[in-house]
């Protein structure tokens, strides 16, 4: 059957076109304000900042942590098929992460209350994310068969897999407590384009010697595949209306979910920072469009055989025949019942070391070398540290620690490298670049520079780009 053929070959290279969710580079670079963001509790000193639609916040993130487009196709003498065999198949693992998202703000705001030391942020930005796993089982399955493989287990758990699309309003509220804490906290609701997600998957299949066939297979399943929002975009296909659907659902028109972002700023010295923030704690309640698929029990059944020669062969009805075999002995059914989908939270921490030549920051108050008690810090040419991140993955957390310096010409050109240590690379070496042009702020942010070189032999890349308006009141 051309479509399992097909699947198959999508899974493969989605696992090669991977991404993640870290913003090491953005993170606690208070000269952007898409910063606060990632932070709620951020230090600003803005009066007030206007995204421009559509263009103030645009992120994209690439990668892989098992395997390159260049392991598979570099001109190195090697034959395809046995680079596919030896660093695909059976060199990835089931633990390699194939994760991913993007995002694009259409509307991202804020000013500064009656209370000076109150800042309120608003917007709305469009975020994409999925994340599977290698399923290693079935890839050697669909590559050599089972008809070689007597009483060896293939764990269909390794089937796990999310991915979501879902526009964001927010409404955030930063606070400075006093010259040393700001903290901070944002609402968010969810209106849920699509959502599919299948990460509890249990069985195995096997095949043994048969009674009255020479082989028997057993499949002991308990697995299911939720959806939403996918059967509705489907249905518009027919009506030519896929883009009007997906902007009804993404206002309030698909599945609705709350959330919150928090975050703090903390100064232990005058020039010594540690700051921290957990972002989207909430969940998304689907209860329209769902289609669910269940796949649950035991059962063995004498000449269910799989030979590569059968996978390959689009001209076969193989496919089809197991499938039918499958549904035959393993309760297979479909249903529209409401989920509770959580979404991926997000840990950020960092401690921050300033240093060098103080500069006044550029805020409608008294914040100059000399300042009082009340006024806002000054900043420092020079600020090195550490940082780190976790995300909540189906798996378990997955994390990674950045190490930064950034330095600071006047108000006017703000520089940030990073070294990044995750389960993607070892050698990711970012830059960020943020122009202050008068009122006009530009900020441009790509990771894994030395990639660059050889894209294909890149497992990691990512950018971010944006553009600003903002305002510090009269000078």
């Amino acid at each position: 059957m051309r479509t399992s053929q097909l699947l198959f070959a999508v899974l493969f290279w989605v696992c090669l076109v991977v991404q993640g969710q870290n913003k090491q580079l953005l993170y606690d670079f208070t000269e952007i304000p898409q910063a606060g963001m990632i932070n709620p509790g951020m230090e600003t000193d803005f009066q007030w900042y206007s995204g421009v639609p559509a263009l103030s916040g645009l992120m994209l993130q690439a990668g892989s942590s098992g395997i390159s487009v260049n392991d598979i196709f570099a001109n190195d003498g090697i034959n395809i098929n046995d680079k596919f065999r030896d660093r695909a198949v059976f060199g990835m693992k089931p633990t390699d992460e194939l994760s991913g998202t993007f995002q694009i703000e259409f509307l991202n705001f804020g000013f500064r209350g009656q209370n000076p030391d109150v800042f309120y942020s608003a917007g709305m930005y469009l975020e994409g994310d999925a994340i599977g796993y290698w399923f290693k089982d079935y890839a050697i399955l669909a590559f050599e068969g089972n008809a070689d493989r007597l009483n060896q287990r293939f764990d269909v758990g390794h089937l796990k897999t999310r991915g979501e699309l879902v526009n964001i309003f927010h409404f955030g509220i930063n606070k400075r407590v006093d010259r040393d804490l700001t903290v901070g906290g944002r609402a968010k609701i969810y209106s849920s384009i699509f959502d599919f997600n299948s990460t509890k998957n249990k069985g195995y299949f096997v095949t043994t010697e048969g009674e009255n066939n020479i082989f028997a297979s057993t499949l002991n399943a308990d697995m299911e595949l939720r959806t939403s929002g996918l059967q509705a975009l489907y249905d518009a296909r027919e009506d030519d209306n896929i883009a009007g659907t997906a902007i009804k659902r993404a206002l309030f028109g698909g599945n609705l979910g709350v959330g919150a972002d928090l975050g703090f700023t903390y100064h232990l010295n005058d020039q010594t920072v540690l700051t921290g923030s957990l972002l989207d704690l909430g969940f998304i309640y689907h209860t329209n469009a769902t289609k669910n698929y269940t796949l649950k029990g035991s059962a063995t059944v004498e000449g269910v055989v799989i030979t590569p020669e059968e996978t390959i062969n689009p001209d076969t009805d193989f496919w089809e025949d197991l499938v039918d075999d499958i549904e035959s002995f393993v309760p297979y059914e479909e249903n529209t019942q409401s989920y509770i989908a959580f979404r991926p939270t997000k840990l950020y921490a960092s401690l921050r070391y300033n240093f060098g030549e103080q500069i006044a920051r550029r805020g409608n108050c008294e914040c100059g070398i000399n300042a009082t008690s009340n006024s806002f810090r000054s900043k420092y040419t020079n600020s090195v540290g550490g940082q780190l991140y976790m995300i909540n993955r189906p798996r378990g957390p997955q994390a990674a620690l950045t190490a930064f310096y950034q330095r600071r010409l006047g108000n006017i050109l703000a520089v940030k490298g990073t070294y990044t240590v995750d389960k993607f690379s070892f050698t990711n070496i970012g830059l960020g670049l943020n122009f202050q042009l008068g009122p006009v702020n530009l900020y441009a942010l790509a990771d894994n520079l030395l990639a660059y070189r050889n894209l294909a032999d890149s497992r990691y890349t990512s950018f971010q780009l944006g553009l600003n308006i903002i305002s510090w009141g009269k000078q």
